[in-house]
């Protein structure tokens, strides 16, 4: 069953598979809004007099029905279905007869599947969100928790200058309130509604697209038709550029783990049962983990590209090849929830070592990690900082070197001033700004779940 068929139409079945592809599989991920927007798509031509009052709350009563059947599992996409779009259209109009089919006055596939995309992609986002509000709690817990720590701080892979487990974790805390940040962007881009552009002309029926941005909770509209249309891409691409600015966070962090774990390094562990081995090694204790987080992280950082590659060069007008956005979103999401759900239940059962710089081993080779301690305090004493440098370079080359081990860092953000309050603040003010409370207020609304 396909929406645009007509009585003297019939496909070939080559070219059935090939346009279809994957939409049958994908498009279950879209059912319960699809649903949603003929909801509030019915309410609107309710109130245009498009369907009487007896029409609507039949199709409404049935609308929320199918919801019940997609989330008990009794709900499928026949093969000879073509889409969501059309497997919710012929269940109504089975159902309901002639009432049934005048679901899809005044809209087209077009504006359907961008509105599907619209809702599914803002409650995907809210799932991240929410996901990296947990790690960033972790992070935060962690940095306050080991603030005290000493580790050893690198630059070109190189001993550098004192660090802590407080200033490492509470940096990747930092990171994640920028990536919230692009989150919000991409939220406000996808929070508008398309519903109305019809196949990106309009309609001639008296349609009061105001009223469905409303009733789905957006904050407003695609006002122009033609945009709602180009809109498709434009918010897949904004949305990958917000998920690869997170998975360059957890990427770096994966990366940082599974050095600071490795022997040579032996900063950090995990129990055995978070790790795994090797075939032939007994003694092997394997960062498998993160280093699949970094994987993931790293294919995520590619999908900006993957989207704009898809779309460049397109004229204005709806065109099939956004079908194909879905295949390369849509498993971004999942890949996206799973990094960061994994990175916070294993940080939860993380052990630090206290005594990195303290045992001998530690005094022996973190002991030039202090020259520029020594280096600065010749200049709080008058010395010029040139001469200092100089002085100490000198002593350090003549093996008369003898650090202070104390660290003096009290300005903000560094190891004895971690800001970790106003850290949590900034990332407190983003948070507050996702309307997801309205938008679940709204869906409720719509499904007669209040």
């Amino acid at each position: 069953m396909k929406l645009w068929s007509k009585s003297t139409t019939v496909t070939n079945q080559a070219i059935e598979r090939f346009t279809v592809g994957r939409d049958r599989e994908l498009d279950m991920m879209l059912a319960e809004y699809d649903v949603l927007g003929s909801l509030a798509h019915g309410a609107m031509l309710h109130s245009i007099n498009l369907l009487t009052s007896e029409e609507w709350r039949a199709l409404q009563a049935e609308l929320r029905n199918i919801v019940g059947e997609m989330r008990t599992g009794n709900f499928r996409i026949d093969d000879d279905v073509e889409d969501i779009h059309s497997a919710v259209e012929l269940l109504l109009t089975r159902r309901l007869g002639n009432t049934g089919k005048k679901i899809h006055s005044g809209r087209s596939r077009n504006d359907q599947v961008a509105l599907d995309c619209k809702l599914f992609f803002r409650a995907e986002l809210r799932h991240i969100v929410l996901a990296t509000e947990a790690l960033f709690m972790r992070l935060l817990s962690l940095a306050d928790t080991h603030k005290t720590s000493l580790l050893p701080g690198y630059t070109h892979l190189q001993i550098a200058m004192p660090s802590s487990f407080g200033l490492w974790f509470s940096a990747y805390a930092e990171s994640l309130v920028d990536d919230v940040a692009m989150l919000l962007t991409a939220y406000r881009v996808v929070n508008k509604n398309p519903l109305g552009s019809a196949a990106g002309y309009g309609s001639s029926f008296p349609l009061n697209r105001r009223m469905t941005t409303e009733l789905l909770g957006f904050d407003g509209m695609n006002y122009n038709v033609i945009y709602a249309q180009m809109g498709r891409g434009k918010a897949e691409r904004i949305i990958a550029q917000a998920l690869s600015s997170l998975a360059a966070t957890l990427g770096k962090m994966a990366m940082d783990v599974t050095l600071f774990m490795s022997q040579n390094f032996g900063f950090i562990s995990f129990p055995d049962d978070l790790t795994t081995g090797s075939s032939i090694m007994p003694h092997k204790k394997n960062p498998d983990v993160f280093e699949l987080i970094r994987a993931r992280c790293n294919r995520l950082q590619a999908l900006p590209n993957e989207i704009t590659l898809l779309t460049a060069n397109l004229p204005s007008g709806y065109h099939r090849d956004a079908q194909l956005l879905k295949e390369a979103v849509f498993p971004a999401f999942e890949s996206m929830k799973a990094c960061l759900d994994i990175a916070e239940f294993a940080l939860a059962n993380i052990t630090v070592r206290p005594d990195i710089l303290d045992d001998e081993r530690g005094k022996a080779l973190y002991a030039y990690l202090f020259s520029v301690e020594v280096v600065n305090e010749l200049a709080l004493q008058g010395v010029p900082f040139r001469d200092a440098y100089k002085r100490v370079g000198d002593d350090i080359a003549a093996g008369r070197f003898q650090p202070s081990r104390e660290v003096r860092h009290t300005h903000e953000g560094s190891i004895g001033n971690l800001c970790l309050t106003e850290i949590q603040e900034a990332m407190e003010r983003l948070l507050a700004e996702f309307p997801f409370d309205r938008v679940e207020q709204a869906t409720k609304r719509l499904l007669g779940e209040e």
